[in-house]
C-alpha cells in the first residue's frame, strides 16, 4: 500500500498558488491567440492579393490601352480639322498624358508618284543621286524641267534629241521635291514627286511592355509588345468609276511635322497649325505610278499592298483581267515595284492632295 502524500503547504498559500498559475496561463492564451490571428490575416491577404494582383494588372493595363486610344483618337480628329484650315492658322489642344507619351516621329514613309500630263508621250524619271537623275522619253517631247523643292524652284533647258536625259543639279532636295517636264512650247507633259511623310507615336507602359501606336498619313499602326502589328486604319486611296464615264483616282496624304521637344507632363498643351496643302496632281492622267516605303516595320508594306490590289488579285483568279479596271502592279505582282492603274487605255482623273500641318508645345 502506498502512503498518502501530505502537502505541508497551508490552505492559503496553497489557493494563491493555484489563482496565480491560472492567472499566467490566460495570459500566455491570449497573447498567442492575437500572434495566431494576425498570421492568420497576414496570410489570408497575401493569398487574395497573389489572387488579384494579376487581375488588378489587367485592369490598369486596360485603363491605360483605353486611354491612349483616346489620345490617338483626339489627335486624330483634331489633325483633321486644322489641316483645312488657311496656312499659318490652328488650334491649341490639351491631352491627359499620366501614362503615355507622345513623340514625333520622322521620314516614316516614303512616297513617290508620278504619270505623264498628255496622251503623246511616255516619261519615266529614275537613276536618282544627290545631284542628278535620268529622263527617258519616247518620242523626244522633252524639252525642258522644273525642280521644285521646299525652298527652291531650278529650269533647265534639255537635249531632246537622246531618249536617255541625264539632269545634273546642285539642289538639296530635303524632304520633297516636284520634277516637271515640259515641252517645247513650255506646257507641262510628265509629273514626278517624292515626299517623306512624319508622323507621330503614342507610347503608353503596360504590364507586359511598350504599347505604340503610330499615327502616319492618315493611317493607324497599332503594336503590343508580345504581339504583330496591327493596322486600323489606312492611308486615304479611293477609286471610283465616275457615272460619266471614265475614272479617278484620289489620295490625300498628311505630313505631320514636330517643333522641337513635345516632353511628357500629366496635361500636355499642343498647338496643331496648318502648314498649307500641295496639290501635284489634279486633271486627267496617264500612265500613273506611286509606291510607298513604311519604315516602321517591314510587315506594312505587304499590307498596303494587299488591301490596294485586292479587287486585282480577284479578277486575276477569275481570269477576267482583259475587262479589268482599277489598280493593278506596276511590274511584279506582289506589288514590291509600285502600283500603276489599268484603265483600258482611257485617261484618269488623278488628283493628289498632301496636307501639311506642324504641331508644338
Amino acid at each position: 500500500m502506498i502512503p498518502k502524500h501530505e502537502s505541508n503547504m497551508s490552505p492559503e498559500n496553497r489557493l494563491f498558488s493555484d489563482s496565480k498559475r491560472r492567472d499566467c496561463e490566460y495570459g500566455v492564451s491570449e497573447v498567442l491567440g492575437v500572434i495566431m490571428m494576425l498570421a492568420m490575416v497576414v496570410s489570408i491577404m497575401g493569398g487574395v492579393w497573389l489572387f488579384l494582383n494579376p487581375y488588378i494588372s489587367d485592369f490598369e493595363d486596360n485603363t491605360n490601352w483605353n486611354s491612349a486610344n483616346g489620345i490617338a483618337d483626339r489627335l486624330e480628329d483634331r489633325i483633321d480639322v486644322a489641316s483645312d484650315f488657311p496656312e499659318g492658322t490652328g488650334i491649341r489642344h490639351k491631352l491627359g498624358m499620366r501614362s503615355s507619351i507622345l513623340q514625333g516621329v520622322n521620314n516614316i514613309e516614303q512616297w513617290s508618284m508620278s504619270a505623264d500630263l498628255t496622251p503623246n508621250d511616255v516619261i519615266t524619271i529614275g537613276d536618282y543621286t544627290n545631284t542628278s537623275f535620268s529622263i527617258t522619253t519616247v518620242n523626244n517631247t522633252a524639252a525642258k524641267v522644273i525642280i521644285e523643292t521646299q525652298n527652291d524652284i531650278l529650269t533647265q533647258s534639255l537635249n531632246s534629241n537622246s531618249d536617255k536625259i541625264d539632269v545634273v543639279h546642285n539642289m538639296q532636295l530635303g524632304n520633297w521635291h516636284i520634277i516637271t517636264i515640259l515641252n517645247e512650247t513650255d506646257s507641262p507633259i510628265h509629273r514626278s514627286i517624292q515626299y517623306s511623310i512624319s508622323g507621330l507615336r503614342v507610347i503608353t507602359s503596360l504590364g507586359n511592355g511598350e504599347h505604340e501606336i503610330y499615327l502616319a498619313n492618315n493611317a493607324r499602326i497599332e503594336h503590343f509588345a508580345d504581339s504583330a502589328w496591327e493596322i486600323s486604319q489606312y492611308p486615304q486611296i479611293e477609286f471610283d468609276e465616275l457615272a460619266t464615264g471614265g475614272v479617278r483616282l484620289s489620295m490625300v496624304l498628311t505630313n505631320i511635322e514636330v517643333n522641337g521637344s513635345l516632353g511628357s507632363s500629366n496635361y500636355l498643351g499642343i498647338d496643331i497649325i496648318s502648314a498649307g496643302s500641295i496639290n501635284p496632281f489634279s486633271g486627267e492622267c496617264y500612265n500613273i505610278r506611286f509606291a510607298t516605303s513604311n519604315s516602321i516595320s517591314p510587315v506594312i508594306d505587304p499590307q498596303y499592298d494587299d488591301l490596294w490590289l485586292t479587287p486585282y488579285i480577284l479578277n486575276r483568279a477569275a481570269g477576267t483581267l482583259d475587262s479589268f479596271v482599277g489598280m493593278a502592279p506596276f511590274e511584279r505582282a506582289s506589288g514590291a515595284d509600285g502600283i500603276s492603274v489599268n484603265s483600258l487605255g482611257q485617261s484618269v482623273f488623278f488628283d493628289v492632295t498632301i496636307n501639311q500641318v506642324v504641331v508644338e508645345k
